[in-house]
């Protein structure tokens, strides 16, 4: 048995290969500069290989290295068997259209059920919800988006918030300030939105706004180059991340980039450079996904960056409640009717159209 360090959660966020821990894996979740871990689909083959996976990393260090999956529904969602699936947010966002309400009760019960069955797993969170305005340009954003309208989004979003932190969980506004309007996708190249900084608070800045104001735990920027305001990408964008997300926008979360070894972010350098750029520019925690030998390199090379208030900040990003708890409240008949109510939404046959997101081919 392998004992338990205390350690200060680091600034990095790292993924796994597999079901389990390998050796060399338990070392690099050791080291001082890393606090959380990203699961992928490669790392689900069942409940209980999963909820032993999490024990696994959680039991490594206290406090436990944060625990993140992105789990949003529609063709977003790593775990499957055993778990409801959720709908992409557009479905939502057509029932608006139907009944504000009824559809504002749906998406806060959505927000609930993804929660909790996570929470039951051992997963302190999941990057959710897509603040992007649908426009109908963006393919890999697409039916991740509640709507083009910001204040549907935002009313949907605040209702899905609901759910989350009802269901124990922190909640990640993507892509700031707004990846909906270009066409290109950040995974494989650098988008550019030529719109000013009017403009996108008029419209794509709103649901930030209105989810920070309402307790927003999480942000996650955008690989994309807003010229008229900054030649950097916004996660690499002193204005963007402090100027606007933290000064004018009110912002007091957490700031994650988006994954450092996206085309997106090759404009920064090699690894190091890039999670030293993300770092000046505000980010509190740079991811490295998919790419082992990088996440290596950049732990044997970067200086800590020493950032302040990280620890109160990566602590409220925390699953609440016990797990045990939740592997309970998941039997339970209500759990049961709120489940019915999601599976009832249903997949619209066009659902998993659209790019992969995010998995290593």
């Amino acid at each position: 048995m392998h004992s338990t360090v205390s350690l200060p959660r680091g600034p990095v966020m790292v993924d796994v290969a597999g079901f389990t821990l390998s050796d060399a894996e338990r070392e690099r979740l050791r080291q001082p500069l890393v606090g959380g871990v990203i699961l992928f689909r490669r790392n689900f083959e069942n409940i209980e290989q999963l909820k032993a996976l999490t024990a696994e990393i959680r039991a490594l260090r206290t406090p436990h290295l944060l625990i993140a999956v992105d789990h949003e529904g529609g063709r977003v969602q790593r775990f499957l068997d055993g778990f409801t699936r959720l709908p992409p947010m557009r479905v939502l966002g057509e029932a608006w259209q139907r009944d504000p309400g009824e559809a504002e009760s749906l998406a806060e019960t959505v927000g609930y059920v993804l929660a909790a069955e996570l929470r039951a797993c051992g997963v302190d969170l999941s990057f959710t919800p897509v603040l992007d305005l649908d426009w109908g340009r963006c393919a890999v954003i697409g039916n991740r988006s509640f709507s083009r309208d910001p204040e549907v989004v935002s009313a949907l979003a605040l209702a899905l918030q609901r759910g989350l932190k009802k269901g124990g969980m922190a909640t990640c506004g993507k892509h700031f300030p707004g990846h909906g309007y270009v066409e290109g996708d950040s995974h494989h190249v650098i988008p550019v939105d030529e719109r000013g900084l009017d403009e996108l608070m008029a419209d794509d800045i709103k649901p930030f706004v209105r989810l920070s104001a309402a307790g927003l735990t999480s942000v996650m920027p955008a690989h994309v180059v807003y010229p008229q305001v900054d030649d950097q990408p916004a996660g690499f964008s002193r204005v963007w991340l402090q100027d606007i997300l933290r000064r004018r926008v009110g912002f007091d979360g957490v700031i994650f980039s988006d994954d450092l070894c996206m085309e997106g972010a090759a404009g920064a350098g090699g690894i190091a450079d890039r999670a030293r750029a993300a770092f000046a520019a505000g980010c509190d925690m740079a991811l490295v996904c998919n790419r082992p030998d990088l996440a290596d390199e950049l732990l044997a090379t970067l200086a800590d960056p020493a950032i302040a208030g990280l620890a109160e900040r990566l602590a409220r990003m925390e699953g609440q409640g016990e797990q045990a708890e939740w592997e309970k409240t998941l039997d339970s008949a209500a759990f049961a009717a709120a489940r019915a109510t999601v599976a009832r939404l249903a997949m619209p046959p066009d659902a998993l159209k659209g790019p992969a997101v995010g998995e290593a081919s």
